[in-house]
C-alpha cells in the first residue's frame, strides 16, 4: 500500500534528520530519489528549490510534495504525519528528560557531538545540489565542454550578494531564478 509506504519512508526521515532541514536532505536523496526512484534528481532539485521559497521545513514541504506526486492529496497526508510523527514524539520526550537531567555534563557532550555530523550532512546535500547545477546531473567531468559556465556564473553572482550584502536569501533565490530564466530560455 503505497500510503503505508509513503508515511514509513517519511517516518525515517524524520526519525534520523538531525539538524534540521538542510541535514534531511541527503536522507529523502536516498530514500526518494535513490531507493524508490519516485523523483529523479533533477525534480529533487526543484523540490529543493521550492522548499526554499514557500513556508515550512524543507523536509516537510518535500514530504508534502513527493507525497502529492505520487499519492495525490491522501499521499500528502500520509507522507507529511509520518515526517512529523517523529519529531513530535521525540520532542516531547527529550523536552521532558532534558528538563530533569540538563546539567549532566554527559548530555552537553552528546549536543555538542551532533554538531560535526550536521555540518557533514548539510555540506554533503549542497555539493549533490552545486554537482546537480553545474554538470546537469551527469558525473562529474572538469572537461570544459560538460561544464554549465552559466550555472557557475548564478552561483558565484549569488555566494558573492549573500557575503557581501544584507539582502534577504529569498530575494536573491528569486532573482537567480528569474535571470536564470531569462537566460536559459534564450539559449
Amino acid at each position: 500500500m503505497i500510503y503505508l509506504k509513503l508515511f514509513w519512508v517519511f517516518f525515517q526521515i524524520g526519525m534520523f534528520s538531525f539538524g534540521g532541514g538542510y541535514a534531511s536532505l541527503p536522507l529523502i536523496q536516498t530514500q526518494v530519489v535513490n531507493q524508490y526512484g519516485w523523483l529523479d534528481m533533477r525534480e529533487f532539485t526543484d523540490i529543493v528549490t521550492i522548499s526554499q521559497m514557500t513556508p515550512g521545513p524543507i523536509s516537510i514541504n518535500s514530504a508534502t510534495f513527493v507525497g502529492t506526486r505520487i499519492a495525490g492529496i491522501q499521499g500528502a497526508m500520509a507522507a507529511t504525519f509520518g515526517c512529523i510523527l517523529p519529531s513530535t514524539i521525540i520532542v516531547l520526550l527529550i523536552s521532558a528528560l532534558y528538563k530533569k537531567y540538563r546539567d549532566l555534563k554527559y548530555i552537553q557532550g552528546i549536543l555538542n557531538g551532533l554538531h560535526p555530523a550536521v555540518v557533514g550532512l548539510i555540506a554533503s546535500a549542497g555539493i549533490s545540489m552545486i554537482v546537480q547545477a553545474v554538470w546537469s546531473g551527469a558525473a562529474v567531468s572538469f572537461r570544459i565542454n560538460r561544464i554549465d559556465f552559466i550555472a557557475v556564473a548564478l552561483i558565484a553572482l549569488c555566494v558573492t550578494i549573500l557575503r557581501k550584502t544584507k539582502v534577504d536569501p529569498v530575494f536573491v533565490m528569486l532573482g537567480a531564478g528569474v535571470l536564470g530564466g531569462v537566460i536559459y530560455h534564450f539559449l
